[in-house]
């Protein structure tokens, strides 16, 4: 059995130590390169993740990595325990210096395909969100819980910079009309504390995207579904992710 508590404390002053390499960054003039896949990458997307993972390799060895910045792992096939790592989620958000801070350092462990720990820091809001199963969900120290019912007005979060014209499409279906743009992981974690009901996807995202916000969305009392309503699962072909809804408790479910 996993002691999720011992192993985010573990984890955690890592993943600060991650977050002030990005701010360290963040903070002074730097520049970007693209991936072949046409995405930004930065030098504050390297160093985090060479903390990351050598934090996981002296804390967890023997436990597969699969991180977005290591191609090669990549076409592991996903084992039946291993860890999901995104240094920097929202490296668009990261490049706009705009001043809202959405972009996150991610870890999760997933377990027989499903996020069972979760961490999410937004270094320059300085939110540090967490969970694991049957542990709950915490901010900062504080438990946090999804929404048990839904507002009269329900609040959705949409990425910043991937909205679609599917997305807009659901929210009009759906008649929600009130909508927090925001990157990164954050949307999850706005789930998980109660600052908003639903979260509707339908761009791309990879795993590592995704599976630290999940773990603590699940571990707050929500939850995430394929558009069928089965359940979202990792460990997929090329690590790459389909269509989903987030929601909490009282939205959508009875």
């Amino acid at each position: 059995m996993t002691d999720y508590s011992k192993l985010i404390k573990t984890l955690l002053p890592f993943t600060k130590k991650a977050g002030d390499a990005i701010m360290e960054v963040y903070d002074n003039d730097f520049d970007h390169e693209l991936k072949s896949d046409g995405s930004p990458v930065t030098k504050a997307d390297k160093a985090a993740e060479k903390i990351l993972l050598n934090g996981l390799k002296r804390y967890a060895p023997g436990i597969t990595v699969i991180s977005e910045e290591n191609p090669s792992s990549h076409v592991l096939k996903a084992p039946d325990i291993f860890f999901l790592v995104d240094a920097l989620d929202g490296t668009r958000e990261f490049l706009k210096r705009d001043g809202k801070g959405a972009f996150t350092v991610n870890i999760a462990l997933i377990e027989n395909n499903k996020p069972t720990l979760g961490i999410v820091y937004a270094p320059a809001l300085k939110r540090m969100f967490y969970g694991a199963t049957k542990l709950g969900a915490f901010e900062n120290e504080n438990e946090i819980q999804v929404l048990k019912v839904s507002k009269t007005n329900p609040v959705a979060v949409a990425s910043e910079s991937h909205r679609d014209i599917q997305t807009d499409q659901w929210l009009s279906d759906h008649k929600i009309k009130d909508t927090i743009s925001i990157g990164s992981s954050l949307k999850f974690c706005l789930l998980a504390c109660g600052e908003a009901d639903i979260y509707p996807r339908f761009s791309p995202t990879m795993e590592w995207d995704t599976a630290a916000g999940d773990a603590i969305l699940r571990a707050a009392g929500g939850m995430v579904s394929n558009l069928d309503g089965t359940p979202f699962q990792y460990g997929k072909d090329e690590y790459r992710n389909g269509a989903f809804i987030a929601r909490g408790k009282g939205w959508g479910r009875k």
